[in-house]
């Protein structure tokens, strides 16, 4: 199957970070409820159904996919002296990628960048703990889920402007910088996704209508 392959290429099984990252599934469980360490990005459910020589066999299977970047979280996570610095962390690395990325030119006037990003932060870290940003980024990791809101807030200004508006030289470059950017920092999503994702809406769409 497709979802199983783009998975299995993507992505850890529980067993396979647990394996890289040293601890086991009880240890992983902790941390989930202390809310420090997301959950799966992906729970497949499996069925199967068996017939040979020896008559017929069925299985029942649930299987958990976590993004790889998550393997040096826990790592992280284990240098930790509390709880409460997991977020800590994860807002201090959203923060400075922010302040990386607007010396290279890409900032919005987007309130939730701004006065709101304390607030903001909250949110994000919500999203973290219940894994999507492990669907829709590549490494599910602070860095990508901050290049990631950037890239699109910037893309959705430009291309909200009123229809038949022609974009300015300015705008063309800050659209192109951040196409690129949410194109470095965005997943591939699973094939059954694809077409509903922020990669088709804000990259491939974006690219075609402007000739990016």
């Amino acid at each position: 199957m497709e979802l199983i392959r783009y998975l299995s290429d993507g992505f850890f099984t529980q067993q396979q970070l647990l394996a890289v990252s040293g601890i086991d599934a009880e240890e992983l469980a902790a941390l989930q409820r202390r809310a420090m360490m997301p959950r799966p990005s992906y729970r497949l459910r499996l069925d199967v159904s068996c017939d040979s020589f020896f008559g017929q066999h069925e299985e029942h299977k649930q299987m958990d996919y976590y993004a790889r970047g998550y393997a040096s979280w826990i790592g992280l996570l284990q240098s930790l002296g509390a709880d409460s610095d997991a977020f800590r962390v994860f807002a201090e690395r959203y923060r400075a990628r922010l302040t990386q990325l607007k010396a290279a030119g890409l900032c919005t006037d987007n309130p939730k960048l701004g006065t709101g990003l304390d607030e903001h932060l909250r949110e994000e870290w919500r999203y973290f703990l219940d894994g999507s940003y492990g669907v829709c980024t590549k490494t599910g990791l602070p860095e990508d889920v901050a290049s990631k809101e950037l890239a699109t807030m910037i893309i959705r200004e430009i291309i909200g402007k009123p229809a038949g508006q022609a974009l300015s030289t300015r705008d063309r470059i800050c659209l192109t910088l951040a196409v690129d950017l949410l194109d470095t920092a965005s997943s591939q999503f699973a094939p059954h996704e694809r077409e509903r994702s922020s990669r088709h809406s804000l990259i491939d769409e974006v690219r075609k209508t402007y000739q990016l």
